[in-house]
């Protein structure tokens, strides 16, 4: 999405040559916090806003099913049968994990203690004064370790840049708000998404549902009469920086090499650490001792019998109390049903097209993120205008 699909204007072609040119282009100054458009204020919080705790509650009024909305330091914490608010309002974590984390609500809801309400004065966009605050990085005025806590004393304190204009304010607001309403759309389409290619695995994996052309009974196997489980190596004298092949260690990716432990698809599944996160791999690669690869025996698909190992809950074949842990004897002793190679590619076929269409709106959402950040570091300093 470009700024032109956006309907972003920028003001002044010359902005990007002020660190070249001390001479501030023509409808901007310069203040103590760099330069800002002529019709724009630096003020301080507490100039155009305040900000209060809400009230107290006790976990007995709070429910799932009560009629209004219950926010605390965390976000939404349930319902409750009264509010303490009706309006457009932005809410601060007081206390608690997410600790100086902005949410923004509309209508009747209840604040707890440990939130705190932002309500705008006058002449101030709430939605604007929220992707303000949003920027600011508040939970850096925690002032406790064991529990965190806000010091809004301080936050009330902290300058900010403001458009003069309320309705420039309200466009600002409304241009990231359409960003949000496309991420929002594109959570709501990978979930579906993934939802669909879920219930699939479900179907295809235990031949509940049959590709067109595939007909007969699977075969019951043990998983060691079709792969053999291997273990991988330390990468110490491997190791090298920028190397052409991935490390893995039961975690993910944790170096290079330019020398591969095998070279053939695997699937590739933890020892030791993170035992319920299957890995597909079909490039060469080098596993530590943390994370098993395996060897497909036989005419056999390894990207099925990832799949496959998708769907068995290994945390249920942890074999130690502390740290999980599996072992490849306890891999190769589970049983599980089988069709030919040639269903099993068909199959790996669906769900790969799957995950491709996946990846792709992930892709997408991402970029869509960064246009957003781009966006807002844009627009909330008046280095581009939209009135």
């Amino acid at each position: 999405m470009s700024k032109d699909e956006l309907g972003v204007q920028e003001v002044s072609p010359g902005y990007e040559f002020i660190a070249e040119n001390p001479a501030v282009p023509v409808g901007y100054k310069l203040t103590e916090v760099g330069v800002i458009p002529d019709d724009w204020d630096t003020k301080q919080l507490n100039c155009v806003c305040t900000m209060k705790s809400g009230e107290s509650i006790t976990s007995k009024k709070i429910s799932d099913h009560a009629l209004y909305a219950c926010y605390g330091g965390n976000g939404l914490r349930g319902f409750t049968d009264r509010y303490t608010h009706d309006g457009d309002f932005a809410l601060i974590g007081r206390q608690g994990a997410l600790c100086g984390n902005v949410v923004r609500v509309k209508g009747k809801f209840f604040a707890s203690e440990h939130a705190v309400v932002v309500s705008p004065n006058k002449g101030i966009d709430i939605k604007w004064l929220a992707y303000v605050l949003d920027t600011m990085n508040l939970n850096r005025f925690s002032e406790s370790s064991a529990q965190p806590g806000l010091s809004v004393s301080k936050v009330l304190l902290l300058p900010l840049l403001v458009p003069s204009s309320q309705l420039e304010q309200q466009a600002i607001a409304t241009a990231l708000s359409d960003v949000d309403a496309l991420l929002e759309e594109l959570d709501r389409l990978i979930a579906k998404k993934r939802d669909i290619k879920q219930a699939a695995m479900q179907q295809l994996l235990t031949g509940e549902i049959r590709l067109p052309g595939f007909e007969g009974e699977w075969e019951a196997r043990r998983i060691g009469d079709v792969l053999e489980v291997r273990h991988g190596r330390s990468q110490k004298e491997v190791e090298t920086k920028d190397g052409e092949h991935p490390i893995y260690a039961s975690g993910g990716e944790i170096g290079r090499a330019n020398t591969y432990l095998y070279s053939k698809p695997s699937v590739l599944i933890g020892r030791k650490g993170t035992i319920d996160a299957p890995r597909y791999c079909d490039q060469p690669f080098w596993t530590v001792d943390t994370l098993f690869y395996t060897e497909l025996l036989d005419r056999n698909s390894a990207k099925f019998m990832y799949y496959k190992f998708c769907m068995i809950p290994w945390r249920n074949y942890n074999e130690a109390s502390g740290v999980p842990s599996l072992s490849a004897r306890t891999i190769e002793n589970i049983e599980i049903v089988l069709p030919t190679h040639e269903e099993q590619e068909a199959i790996a076929a669906v769900l790969s097209d799957m995950d491709t269409e996946i990846q792709a709106l992930e892709q997408r959402r991402s970029k869509t993120a960064e246009l957003k950040q781009g966006m807002m570091q844009e627009l909330l300093t008046g280095r581009t205008r939209l009135v």
